[in-house]
């Protein structure tokens, strides 16, 4: 298996399932480092989201199967990713993310306490299709 997952040596592969994809608020964030867009994909079914106040979404990875989640993947320059990461909201992290494919690739996950007293969204699916809701 790939756990890499890298278009090249020179860029770090980023699953981002918020307000980084495209046409989003912070998406300007990826945009102004260079960073490119390479895919849309897909979770495997073991990951739930909440909405964090109907500003972003929060992805925890679970045990139990559960559903898989939109995203987007991007690539970034290396000497990019901290300035990313820095910008985004308190409580998300970065961890390996695992795709539909069985790949894995790093990607914006949700520390656990932020989730709590949340309104789950994962039966969307992902952020764009609840963002269509509100």
């Amino acid at each position: 298996m790939n756990t890499t997952h890298q278009t090249d040596s020179n860029f770090v592969l980023l699953a981002v399932n918020g307000t980084l994809m495209r046409g989003l608020k912070l998406n300007p964030n990826l945009l102004n480092v260079g960073a490119k867009f390479v895919r849309e994909d897909k979770t495997d079914n073991h990951y739930r989201i909440w909405s964090i106040n109907d500003d972003h979404p929060a992805m925890i990875r679970t045990i139990e199967p559960s559903n898989s989640v939109e995203l987007e993947i991007w690539a970034l320059p290396p000497d990019a990713f901290a300035s990313v990461l820095s910008n985004e909201p308190a409580g998300l992290a970065i961890g390996k993310v695992k795709l539909a494919d069985g790949s894995e690739v790093l990607g914006v996950l949700g520390e656990p306490f932020l989730v709590e007293g949340q309104k789950e969204i994962t039966q969307f699916g992902g952020w764009r299709n609840y963002t269509k809701t509100l």
